[in-house]
């Protein structure tokens, strides 16, 4: 049977491509038919491994997303792997190599400073470790996965891999892969981890802003949960303070909040990297930075502490915001959704889950949708599984097998700590004592460079990551502080402590996961999921749902996380974990059905250890949870439509909110005047389409820059945001401005996906206590010699409606008749690496949109921006799926791109319409739906 390599729709956009390919690329050469076509996989006829033990079927739908049956599972688990290298090895390559610091290899010199930061972090030396204590068993689907992988390697090479692999030997690199290992695979958890990695930018960010504002205002940014409004994941239950065992039908007694967080961790078990310190009678001398509300004690306040530090701090944020995000940017914003509904509330009398993790667009998308089936399921073959998991790494993170579902959320726990620690001459000051640090050189290899070579410290508290930037290679040997609290930025160094930097299971988590049958299992594979922490939600084909908390989180000593913390200190060390018995779960609660959007786990007044205080505000599961209550409400049921309607909901929480108040403005500018009528009448949804939505969030950007971006440290603002400002401690040169008071022009430092204010569900709480104090300082703006400053709310408003006017004026014309949301808010998918690096036409000839998009900032539909940015996409439903446990076979998933990393492949972007359209393709399960669904068919032999 020949081999059909591609469709004939892919042959005609073949043919279309290499007419528009150009001259120039890497010296005047040229791409033809044969380059762009190399890599596009076999899908029909008959392949040989030598490695497999029983022939494999691989069968694809129209779609090209393939379900695999083997007979066995390491036969199972090496077709996997040569099926996603066929589709995705570029993607693959790329994602082990920033996993282990080893871009500069593939991409040269302008990569060697995000290696050394990613050594130093040590990502690869961990997954080591990691892969060393799993189980035999896994260890086996590991090696198969890899020798899969490499089977196909075997035979390609060059543009047959992919065609960016010519675009590299164009370019001169002269690069060829390695085998895959299995330490690769499990290496990709770190990337997950890091990108979810819950509050460390919240951190970083409170401490810059103690350059600009005090304690009180930076406390008033970061409102407390609004528990009173927005419900927790689980509302009842309690842990008993004896076997510490969490209990959903428990109620808590007394005083059970964060009070006891800190002194909770007796039975918490040990902390890695360091050892366990516990408490600690020391003096803390030189000043510590605590958690509390940020209050502080010791000799130094908070604001004395973190300015010591602004410098680190300061080019420790720009380095995070320069490592690759896999998954996206990391912030108040970023999230998920995930629920599920009880059968006595479904039109099928069974379980709906539905789930949509909120990441970074990229091309191709994170996820990979495929199906893995043992032909006979037993415990020598137990996987009967099908969803979306990663290419790179084996089995299924997202989906259902024959008996249950789950979905995942970020939890958001507070997993990481960052240290200022005191240095001199190749020791940090701990408890009073010098202390040598742990050293290790690393060598990063360049392609077309020379080899680099840099030394790797770290502390009780982790590695240093603030000598990962050249402007902080003098700090600490070269700039002795002594013990008393330094009078220079540079004075102090930064560690990291994070729970991904110690080795856990959570690579077996995830085959456990693939095989549970029932709730006490799922329970069971949760517990070694230990990073990144989680929201698991379940449901199962007898009718049951429920909820697990997993995750390594840590018990504090001193502090809760909120701001960096004294590394010389021994009260502020971590004394351990939170007990994995004592996080919180729930199986068929009363209310009927489990939300899980980024909120609160559960109110913290009524649980004694601390998880994190900086959650999701609550504005898109409080939605969801709306929207099952006025479904429900009077005996209604629940269908799969409405689950798939209810992702796609694009109600603005803000506008409900904000709206009313904009309405009362007495606009005396008739330009202004006419888009403010815009909002008369507007039912809040964020249509793209909608010249209200457009108006409002333009309101919404130009609000959020007066009232707060301009008054925040040029470390949080948007690149190129410059402003003349009062001098802080660290401002450049005063420049004279039109004769107004002497000034200092600060420019911003933060790219448009991270900077602040972001515009998040964190602002919207921000925003909704302010609006009740029409004087606040907030409010009020400097003049400038055109124009007087604002001196209340009204003022500010009004001017953020005319702001907001003229600058869609320029975006989108004069005429608001024509003005859509979907215009200002639009998605571009970009390749990894060469697609946002690479030359020009190789970007344009890899990268595919814009799409304008429905939906915004923590909407269910969170097609998320950055307000301090723009307004374009920067985080989006990465996938949605609904399961319905009555019939698999009458589920539905949709990917946001497709399932090939093949440019120009019929299936590379075949998704992306019907995702941005909110529509689904039918998920085929049984064997019967599957030989239906089956386009192409492939069969591997021995």
């Amino acid at each position: 049977m020949p081999a059909k390599k591609t469709s004939r729709r892919a042959r005609l956009i073949v043919i279309v491509v290499v007419l528009l390919l150009v001259a120039g690329i890497g010296g005047g050469t040229y791409w033809g038919v044969s380059t762009v076509r190399d890599s596009f996989p076999q899908t029909t006829g008959t392949l040989k491994l030598k490695a497999l033990e029983a022939p494999v079927s691989v069968k694809r739908d129209g779609s090209g997303i393939p379900q695999i049956y083997a007979d066995n599972s390491e036969d199972l688990f090496l077709a996997q792997g040569y099926v996603q290298a066929q589709d995705r090895f570029w993607e693959m390559d790329v994602r082990r190599h920033m996993t282990s610091g080893r871009l500069s290899e593939m991409f040269g010199a302008e990569q060697v400073e995000t290696d050394a930061f990613l050594r130093t972090l040590g990502w690869r030396r961990v997954a080591e470790k990691e892969y060393k204590q799993l189980p035999e068993r896994t260890k086996d689907f590991l090696k198969a996965y890899s020798a899969g992988v490499n089977a196909y390697l075997e035979d390609h090479e060059g543009s047959a891999l992919s065609v960016e692999y010519a675009a590299l030997d164009l370019g001169g690199k002269d690069y060829k892969p390695a085998p895959w290992d299995p330490v690769d695979s499990v290496a990709w958890l770190k990337a997950m981890a890091w990108d979810l990695r819950g509050n460390m930018s919240d951190e970083v960010d409170r401490a810059l802003m103690t350059s600009r504002l005090d304690k009180d205002e930076i406390e008033q940014l970061y409102p407390e949960y609004p528990y009173d409004r927005n419900k927790p994941i689980v509302d009842h239950g309690a842990v008993d303070p004896v076997s510490k065992e969490f209990d959903p039908k428990a109620e808590p007694e007394g005083d059970g909040g964060q009070g006891a967080a800190n002194g909770a961790g007796a039975d918490a078990g040990q902390p890695g990297t360091g050892g366990s310190q516990g408490p600690s009678e020391g003096t803390g001398e030189g000043g510590a930075t605590a958690g509390g509300s940020g209050a502080v004690n010791g000799a130094q306040s908070a604001g004395e502490a973190t300015q010591g530090a602004s410098t680190q701090l300061g080019a420790v944020a720009k380095k995070l915001d320069g490592i690759p995000g896999l998954l996206g940017p990391n912030g108040s914003g970023i999230g998920s959704n995930s629920w599920v509904v009880s059968g006595k509330y479904t039109t099928t009398g069974k379980p709906l889950l539905a789930n949509d993790p909120h990441l970074a667009p990229q091309l191709p998308s994170v996820w990979y949708q495929m199906g893995l089936h043992c032909r006979s399921v037993d415990k020598s073959c137990p996987f009967d599984v099908s969803g979306f998991t990663f290419s790179g790494m084996p089995g299924v993170v997202i989906g259902h097998n024959q008996d249950i579902s789950w979905g995942m959320t970020n939890l958001g726990a507070d997993v990481t700590d960052l240290y200022l620690e005191k240095v001199s001459d190749g020791h940090y000051l701990y408890d009073g004592k010098e202390v040598p640090y742990r050293t290790r050189e690393e060598t990063i290899k360049v392609a077309g460079g020379k080899d680099r070579t840099i030394t790797v410290r770290e502390t009780n508290n982790g590695p240093v990551i603030s000598d990962r930037d050249k402007e902080l290679r003098k700090v600490g040997d070269k700039s002795p502080v002594g013990n008393a609290a330094p009078d220079r930025g540079d004075g102090y160094a930064v560690s990291l402590r994070w729970t991904a930097l110690e080795p856990s299971k959570t690579m077996d988590a995830v085959f456990q996961l693939n095989r549970a049958s029932n709730f006490s299992e799922f329970r069971k594979a949760a517990r070694d999921f230990a990073v990144p922490s989680q929201n698991l939600i379940y449901a199962d084909t007898k009718g049951n749902i429920g909820y697990q908390a997993p995750g390594r989180i840590p018990v504090r000593g001193k502090g809760d996380g909120r701001y960096p913390a004294p590394g010389w200190d021994p009260r502020y060390r971590w004394k351990g974990y939170i007990p994995q018995r004592a996080l919180p779960w729930e199986y068929n609660p009363e209310r009927g059905y489990v939300v899980t959007a980024n909120q609160a786990v559960v109110d913290h007044e009524k649980y004694p250890y601390l998880l994190t205080d900086d959650w999701g505000y609550g504005a898109r599961s409080q939605r969801i949870n709306d929207l099952i209550q006025s479904k429900i409400k009077d005996g209604g049921k629940i269908s799969l439509k409405d689950m798939e309607s209810m992702q796609m909901d694009n109600s603005s929480e803000i506008a409900k909110l904000l709206v009313p108040y904009l309405l009362k403005i007495d606009v005396k500018d008739p330009y202004v005047r006419e888009a403010q009528k815009l909002l008369e009448g507007w039912d809040y949804t964020q249509d793209s389409d909608s010249a209200p939505a457009a108006y409002f969030n333009a309101v919404w950007r130009n609000l959020l820059k007066l009232a707060f971006g301009d008054k925040l440290p040029k470390e949080l603002r948007v690149k190129g945001d410059c402003l003349y400002v009062a001098p802080s401690d660290d401002s450049g040169p005063v420049d004279d401005l039109s004769g107004e008071e002497r000034l200092v022009r600060e420019c911003g430092q933060r790219s448009a996906d991270t900077a602040q204010p972001d515009g998040g569900d964190r602002w919207f709480e921000v925003v909704r206590k302010l609006l009740k104090q029409p004087d606040s300082d907030w409010w009020k703006t400097r003049g400038s010699v055109r124009r007087e400053g604002d001196k209340n709310r009204d003022d500010l408003l009004g001017h953020a409606m005319k702001d907001a006017r003229w600058e869609l004026t320029s975006k989108l014309g004069k005429d608001i008749d024509t003005w859509s949301w979907g215009r200002l808010h639009r998605l571009m998918l970009k390749n990894q690496t060469l697609g946002t690096e690479g030359p020009g036409v190789v970007q344009w000839l890899l990268n595919r949109g814009p799409w304008d998009l429905s939906g915004g900032e923590a909407a269910v539909n969170a097609t998320g921006w950055n307000a301090a940015g723009g307004y374009d996409v920067t985080w989006v439903p990465s996938m949605r799926m609904v399961v319905d446990l009555s019939d698999l076979d009458n589920s539905r998933w949709i990917n946001l791109t497709g399932a090939s990393g093949h440019a120009y492949n019929a299936h590379y972007t075949d998704q992306t319409d019907k995702w941005a359209r909110g529509e689904f393709l039918k998920w085929p399960y049984s064997e019967k739906a599957v030989a239906k669904a089956t386009e192409d068919q492939m069969a591997l032999t021995p």
